[in-house]
């Protein structure tokens, strides 16, 4: 049963109905089938040419969801050391040239990173402040008129200049897609 629990199934782009394996990790929880086509269907079926940024990969499917659509880049960021190796042995099976999986903490390499992003995705964990961290950090990160994804446990309060263009809520998942003005 947990073998079943460990994969996910991208259902867009090039890699449609491609299924991805990872490796269980505590408070690992791809984001549903039904949430990112959601998600998906607010940002328009097609990424091309984006530059983005997955905090708190786990099962990368934002991430690889991203590249399927057409995204230029994605640097999933994962501080689990054996969720990040599953995550490199995926990218090595979809033969993902754009992909890019980073070994640290999300907050620590917001601090140090130099790159842009159009695009980021953040899905913390719930049992924590982290993703209100990550979107305060975000900022110098996005690119011009960038939009964020986050997904929590709970209503988070936005950063100034970042506008809520959509909001949903399935089960616990509440989830928002925010365009940033700079």
């Amino acid at each position: 049963m947990a073998a079943s629990r460990n994969r996910v199934r991208i259902i867009g782009g090039l890699w449609r109905s491609r299924v991805i394996r990872f490796p269980p990790a505590a408070q690992l929880r791809p984001t549903p089938d039904r949430v990112r086509e959601t998600l998906f269907n607010w940002l328009g079926q097609r990424l091309d040419g984006l530059a983005c940024l997955d905090l708190f990969a786990g099962s990368g499917a934002l991430g690889f969801e991203a590249l399927s659509r057409g995204a230029a880049r994605v640097v999933m960021v994962e501080k689990d050391r054996t969720v990040a190796e599953g995550l490199r042995a995926t990218a090595r099976s979809l033969e993902a040239a754009g992909a890019e999986v980073v070994c640290a903490d999300a907050l620590g390499y917001l601090a140090a990173a130099k790159e842009k992003f159009d695009l980021a995705f953040i899905d913390a964990p719930f049992a924590s402040d982290l993703a209100q961290r990550a979107m305060l950090a975000l900022g110098p990160r996005l690119a011009a008129n960038a939009r964020v994804y986050v997904e929590s446990g709970a209503a988070l309060e936005a950063p100034p200049g970042w506008r809520a263009t959509r909001e949903s809520r399935a089960g616990a998942v509440r989830y928002a897609l925010y365009e940033v003005q700079r």
